[in-house]
């Protein structure tokens, strides 16, 4: 895992956009993001029983898994927002980015690959995309039933009891 402030600048959102300062583990968790870099399924099967994950799946983001959609998902996935559950994903295969919002509100961009896990608490603002491989196959843990519901973004979601959980947590 590298982590790293983003640099603002425009261009492929699938670009390092590296700006050259980094953030470390401690900053990520101090705003709730918890980082394992764990090499074999039964090291997963450890961490899911311990934080009570019963349910998972697996997800190929890439134009040859996703056809005609993949572009489309992609900038959807890079749309700022949040869940009201925690999102975890084991990196199988490939890499990609997180970017998640610090305490300052500034993007910090989280660059994971294979055997890397990321907890994102419920909550946070972050979004997500593939590097300039277009490829990332990654195992997508959860306490519940599956579900994916992103809520972008706006001034209504101060009001979401999950953010301001988050915010009265972490920032």
């Amino acid at each position: 895992m590298k982590a790293y402030f983003y640099d603002n600048l425009p261009g492929d959102q699938r670009l390092p956009h590296d700006s050259g300062k980094a953030v470390s583990a401690d900053d990520l968790s101090s705003v709730g993001v918890l980082y394992y870099h764990i090499g074999d399924l039964e090291g997963v099967n450890k961490l899911a029983a311990d934080r009570g994950y019963k349910n998972r799946d697996e997800i190929t983001v890439s134009p040859e898994n996703m056809g005609d959609v993949y572009e489309t998902k992609v900038k959807s996935f890079f749309e700022e927002h949040l869940h009201e559950d925690e999102e975890i994903r084991y990196i199988r295969d490939g890499q990609g980015y997180f970017d998640v919002r610090n305490k300052g509100d500034q993007w910090v961009r989280i660059q994971l690959e294979k055997d890397d896990l990321i907890i994102l608490p419920a909550g946070i603002y972050h979004r997500f995309t593939t590097d300039e491989s277009n490829y990332i196959q990654a195992m997508r843990l959860f306490k519940e039933e599956p579900k994916w519901t992103p809520l972008n973004r706006s001034g209504e979601l101060d009001t979401n009891p999950y953010r301001k959980e988050y915010v009265s947590q972490f920032l």
